[in-house]
């Protein structure tokens, strides 16, 4: 079995109106609320999380610090073909299984006074458009399975740079065996994506062992005890 991510286990989207996005993901998509408590070690800020599948949720994080300001074409991109800094969230597309599921998603999103543009057929893909709350491009697709034979196009490859031999590492990446003992933490190279913590701090905490982080940051107790 090809070891990689399996899906998105959950998308973390800041905002300052935490009450507002629960009541569009709820209320407008229908996705329930699994989860709304003090992020963990974070001071002053929230943390909620509503369902679309047992395995896969959107999150979102609230907290005072959080910029104000949306400037289209820099911090969101305002429509589905929009510029967005690079590194940025564009727009998101959530599944359904069915044409037939997508368009009862449609008339949903429509009857709570939101409009939606679509259903588009993209060949690989069919899907709807329409705005969530705080700038969010969001869409929902239904498709199963893209075939790189007919959508990897070579002239787009070509004007990414990528060689014959890069393209058939992307399409068929390496297997990973997982050696007998855990591979050690690599130094910090800033040439590799690292997390922006001040330096000293991020060289302290990847000195620490996988054991003493999960020891001393783990934090398993819900806020609110089950009933006997």
């Amino acid at each position: 079995m090809a070891l990689h991510p399996k899906g998105v286990n959950h998308l973390a989207l800041s905002t300052n109106d935490m009450k507002g996005q629960l009541e569009f993901f709820c209320d407008v998509l229908g996705c329930p609320l699994k989860a709304l408590y003090w992020m963990h070690g974070v001071a002053n800020t929230f943390h909620g999380f509503v369902e679309l599948s047992p395995e896969s949720y959107v999150a979102f994080v609230q907290s005072p610090n959080n910029p104000k300001d949306c400037e289209i074409g820099v911090t969101h991109a305002g429509n589905p073909t929009g510029t967005t800094t690079a590194g940025t969230m564009q727009h998101v597309s959530f599944h359904v299984d069915t044409f037939e599921e997508l368009l009862a998603m449609r008339d949903r999103i429509r009857s709570r006074g939101v409009p939606v543009l679509g259903p588009i057929d993209h060949g690989m893909i069919q899907s709807m458009y329409f705005a969530g709350p705080e700038g969010l491009v969001l869409e929902i697709s239904c498709g199963h399975g893209i075939d790189p034979d007919q959508w990897v196009d070579p002239e787009v490859v070509g004007l990414c740079a990528i060689s014959d031999e890069e393209l058939a590492r992307l399409r068929q990446p390496e297997p990973f065996k997982q050696p007998a003992t855990a591979v050690p933490q690599p130094p910090r190279d800033p040439a590799k994506p690292v997390l922006l913590y001040p330096p000293a701090v991020y060289e302290r905490v990847l000195g620490v062992s996988d054991d003493e982080v999960w020891r001393r940051f783990s934090e398993t107790t819900a806020p609110v005890p089950l009933r006997s």
